[in-house]
């Protein structure tokens, strides 16, 4: 059974925090993969609909090396065209996890976005409960699109820091064009984690537990920033719900997936 399936136009995989983990693992201590850029996306239902809409961020999304379903809608969709074991991957939980697990095993880890203060908290709350964690690198990028010497710097940055794993918070969908369009130039693993910034640096709450079970974080979210979000979501999540609908509808259940058009990388 293939590990990954279609979700309206994003090849979502079939993972959960244990396996994302278990994969970075890999990547980092084999030796064919050193010194080789790869990237993660975490899809949720704005990013399902900026694939939909956008042929070119679609191939960004479906080349990365893995996507992970970080909403829980996406979680159900997967669920109900076959995998009971779809587990939801929020991006803010595997940070922390993979920080735990950085800690552990002495890997550096460096955050690429926001402002310096904002990565100043970064650091601060998680040396709190992890004060053996390196963190190698904390780049705060300008708020406008780099001139070519500046995007140089902070690759040379990066790969001179040493960091393997690289938390990048640029917001979807920029984050996701920079991590694609810096694979070749960086040699560490890429995370788009966007929001996870601001819940690490406490600046955002997380919703509660039950409302996360129950799929409504983005009711929460959008209570507590309504009108940088309202549109979003009254754009998006009517439209995610009537295309998957029909792709639901038209599902035939089969024991073999068909092939992703895309590159399987693992």
């Amino acid at each position: 059974m293939k590990n990954k399936i279609n979700l309206l136009t994003v090849w979502a995989d079939i993972s959960s925090i244990n396996k994302t983990i278990n994969q970075i693992n890999l990547w980092i201590t084999s030796p064919a993969n050193n010194n080789r850029g790869r990237y993660i996306c975490f899809a949720n239902v704005h990013m399902c609909m900026e694939t939909f809409d956008n042929e070119a961020y679609r191939d960004m999304v479906n080349h990365a090396d893995m996507v992970v379903p970080d909403g829980r809608a996406l979680v159900w969709a997967q669920k109900l065209l076959g995998f009971r074991n779809a587990q939801q991957v929020r991006g803010a939980d595997l940070t922390l996890s993979l920080c735990k697990y950085a800690a552990q095993k002495n890997i550096p880890i460096g955050f690429y976005g926001a402002t310096p203060s904002h990565l100043d908290n970064i650091s601060h709350h998680l040396h709190l409960n992890l004060p053996n964690l390196h963190i190698a690198n904390t780049l705060s990028p300008p708020f406008r699109p780099l001139m070519e010497e500046e995007d140089q710097y902070f690759v040379q940055q990066i790969n001179a820091s040493g960091v393997k794993i690289l938390f990048v918070g640029l917001g979807c969908p920029k984050q996701e064009r920079w991590m694609a369009t810096h694979i070749d130039k960086v040699n560490c693993i890429m995370l788009g984690v966007g929001a996870a910034f601001d819940f690490i640096a406490e600046h955002k709450r997380h919703a509660p537990r039950f409302i996360q079970i129950l799929g409504l974080e983005w009711l929460f979210r959008l209570f507590c920033e309504p009108k940088r979000l309202w549109k979003r979501y009254l754009k998006h999540n009517p439209r995610f719900i009537w295309h998957f609908f029909w792709q639901w509808r038209n599902y035939k259940k089969r024991v073999n997936l068909p092939e992703t058009p895309y590159k399987n990388k693992y």
